[in-house]
């Protein structure tokens, strides 16, 4: 079997998480969060549109984690990302941490709203 290490450009991967806590780029981040290739902040859960339609011209696909559990994310949520250009899937925490590393590493433009699981 051959590994291949993965780089990450200007992008921070998403390292790991825990209740309550994501580890991004080697940094402890509380609570829910937005994790983009330009950069990592906090995010206010599904009311918190505002931030996530500044990034419609950064990235292509959100990735939007759930928490524990894959859930519905709210219409209006989905509707007016997608009207504003971006795509969006949903997935628990874990699955949408885990796509974003490979598709950051592969140059790629998404991001991920993060739920804590």
């Amino acid at each position: 079997m051959q590994l291949n290490e993965i780089t990450f450009t200007d992008a921070q991967p998403i390292d790991g998480y825990g209740p309550g806590f994501f580890r991004v780029g080697g940094n402890l981040v509380q609570g829910a969060v937005l994790v983009l290739p330009t950069g990592v902040s906090a995010w206010g859960g599904y009311e918190d549109i505002s931030c996530l339609l500044a990034i419609a011209a950064d990235v292509d696909v959100l990735f939007i984690g759930t928490g524990a559990e894959v859930a519905h994310i709210p219409a209006a949520l989905r509707q007016q990302l997608e009207e504003a250009g971006v795509g969006v899937e949903q997935m628990n925490s874990p699955s949408a941490c885990r796509t974003y590393n490979i598709l950051v590493s592969e140059g790629r433009r998404v991001g991920a709203a993060l739920l804590p699981v």
